[in-house]
């Protein structure tokens, strides 16, 4: 192993033991090479809690947000609760990225205090696959009461990050207990050479992680069993094409 590598192996492991992560963990591969070669272990770590938001892009990349969540649910054995404190969560949606009415239990709560509270109860629970709480705010305080749930049970936490206003997004990028942080943006699909539409695609960004480097990488949205896709064209560019994030 060049020494470089032996560093870097070092250091992460010694961040995972100040962080209380030191024991391997189950993970989910997401089934795209060059994106699960990039995260520590070689897939998401589930029975943690990871946040996920949109881009830039409003309701659009919002949408997209929660269909990547929804992948990663639909590809987890068992129920989903989701949480949430608007009644606009669109069904259909979800299913055609894998996650089918009858495996979600939905909660509507009041405010996001109930929101964070009802996560925290599912989380705590044992029975569930996985938890999503469509929250603005997340404190340092609310993740690791969210993280210590998840690791208790094993349950995975995705804290689905949205916003009323765009001042609100700026605690987005605050300290969080968060074993991962992605950011999906929609971009334009693959020209068909006949007229018609293309699989939807997206830009993954990984903008934090624990003993991980940030990155994006250009995606096709979760297809009907939740998994994503490595379009063709980015496939064939070289490697040296993909762009790397400042760590968060």
């Amino acid at each position: 192993m060049p020494a470089s590598a032996a560093t870097l192996t070092a250091l992460r492991a010694r961040i995972a033991d100040l962080s209380g992560d030191a024991q391997a963990r189950a993970v989910l591969p997401f089934g795209v090479a060059d994106l699960d070669r990039r995260l520590p272990q070689g897939g998401l770590a589930l029975g943690c809690l990871h946040e996920v938001a949109g881009g830039a892009g409003g309701a659009v990349d919002g949408a997209a947000a929660a269909c990547f969540a929804a992948g990663i649910a639909a590809r987890l054995p068992g129920q989903v609760l989701w949480c949430v404190t608007r009644a606009d969560l669109f069904a259909p949606g979800l299913a055609q990225a894998g996650l089918p009415p009858g495996r979600v239990i939905h909660v509507e709560a009041g405010d996001e205090a109930s929101v964070l509270a009802c996560m925290e109860e599912g989380l705590r629970h044992g029975g569930l696959s996985a938890v999503v709480a469509e929250v603005g705010r997340l404190s340092m305080t609310a993740s690791r009461r969210l993280h210590l749930a998840a690791k208790g049970t094993g349950t995975t936490g995705i804290a689905l990050r949205r916003w009323r206003a765009v001042a609100e997004a700026a605690d987005f990028g605050q300290p969080t207990a968060s074993m991962t942080r992605w950011q999906v943006s929609e971009i334009p699909s693959a020209a068909l050479p006949v007229p018609g539409l293309g699989r939807a695609r997206w830009r993954v960004a990984l903008v934090r992680a624990r003993a991980g480097e940030p990155f994006d990488l250009e995606l096709e949205a979760c297809d009907g069993t939740g998994h994503l896709g490595l379009p063709a064209d980015v496939a064939d560019r070289p490697a040296a094409a993909g762009r790397r994030y400042a760590f968060m």
